[in-house]
């Protein structure tokens, strides 16, 4: 059998122009492809036509164009079950959960591979991870552990930040997970680095780029395309939130502001909408229960939400997408608490009681998944 090759036909130095498809002995020039608003009048089998008057995709077999139809992949950062990950006192490397749809006490999840508080945590709706901390005299941690969520038990080692920070904040979009700000080794010097890993996929962690100021005790919340962090200590109390394209890497942009200065609080969200609840603000003792809510895809300043059932800082916070829950925390009083708070985050109002966790703690991570 012979090949034959061809680099290109022409017709008296002019290009052909096949405006339907060209039979080449027993076969076809096929034109594959179509993009107007009229039905091709020769199409073959196989053939592809996007009708530009209503934007849909047909494609042609057996003498008929048939419609195609497409489903949306949701990609998911959130699940049915919320799972607290470290803090104090201690430190600590218990986990528990909740089911986030019901109410109820949290319950024994298994162990971190190291005792810390003021990690951050974020999942894919099945692999949850729990990142960096602080191990206990400002001694930090770089270790990234994961767990599958659905699964109670033990943590595994996932792999390692760029950095050892804690009281960072985390993102994900349901691929990535990234990590921003923290305080290092010395438990006062904050840092502006984010990092990012692929979840599903064990390994170090990367750099992605720097947040707009360097920044300790910092909330994250995302949508499946963007992540926001809500500052919080720069070197002072600010309400300045920064966001990021999850999917690319770079450096943060601005978004907005917080109704309230403070830092310490905790970030939830829904598909479009986050929540930014409670925090310390300047001053102390002087714990908030204010919670602020954005419109994820739109830049600008947050709205008052409602009211936590207490004003209190350094506590986690989840969600299933419908419901956001926000765990223990530490008083203006001086203690922590082991208080779970709900609310429905597509409608503004105040935090209901949820249930309690085992005891009393502060400088967690939470996460979900299912």
């Amino acid at each position: 059998m012979s090949t034959l090759k061809v680099d290109s036909l022409v017709n008296g130095g002019k290009t052909i122009d096949f405006t339907y498809n060209a039979k080449v002995s027993n076969g076809t020039l096929k034109k594959e492809y179509y993009e107007q608003s009229t039905e091709p009048a020769y199409p073959c089998d196989g053939a592809l036509w996007f009708n530009t008057s209503d934007d849909t995709f047909h494609i042609y077999a057996n003498n008929a164009w048939y419609a195609t139809t497409a489903t949306q992949i949701i990609l998911l950062w959130y699940g049915a079950r919320g799972v607290i990950g470290g803090g104090l006192s201690g430190p600590k490397n218990t986990m528990e959960y909740v089911t986030i749809d019901t109410t109820g006490n949290a319950t024994d999840f298994g162990d971190l591979t190291t005792s810390r508080y003021g990690p951050a945590g974020c999942s894919d709706g099945s692999r949850g991870l729990f990142a960096g901390g602080d191990t206990g005299g400002a001694t930090n941690t770089n270790t990234i552990d994961y767990i599958t969520v659905a699964n109670t038990g033990n943590a595994t080692d996932f792999g390692d930040l760029t950095r050892t920070p804690a009281t960072l904040g985390a993102c994900s979009n349901g691929v990535r997970g990234v990590f921003a700000g923290g305080y290092v080794n010395d438990g006062y010097t904050s840092t502006n680095t984010m990092d990012y890993v692929t979840i599903a996929t064990t390994g170090n962690a990367q750099d992605f780029g720097d947040l707009s100021s360097a920044a300790q005790t910092t909330a994250g919340l995302a949508d499946s395309t963007r992540g926001v962090f809500a500052l919080g200590n720069t070197s002072t109390t600010v309400d300045t939130m920064d966001y990021i394209t999850i999917n690319t890497t770079g450096n943060a942009t601005d978004f907005g502001d917080l109704t309230l200065a403070r830092y310490g609080g905790g970030g939830c969200s829904s598909q479009t909408r986050g929540v930014f609840g409670g925090g310390r603000e300047q001053s102390w003792p002087s714990a908030s229960n204010v919670i602020d809510y954005i419109t994820i895809a739109n830049a600008g300043n947050a709205t008052d939400f409602g009211d936590l059932t207490l004003s209190r800082t350094y506590m986690p916070a989840f969600s299933n997408a419908v419901r956001g829950c926000f765990v223990g925390g530490f008083l203006a009083s001086g203690s922590f608490n082991d208080t779970i708070d709900y609310i429905t985050i597509d409608t503004p109002g105040n935090a209901t009681d949820f249930g309690n966790l085992s005891g009393a703690t502060g400088y967690g991570a939470g996460l979900s998944g299912t």
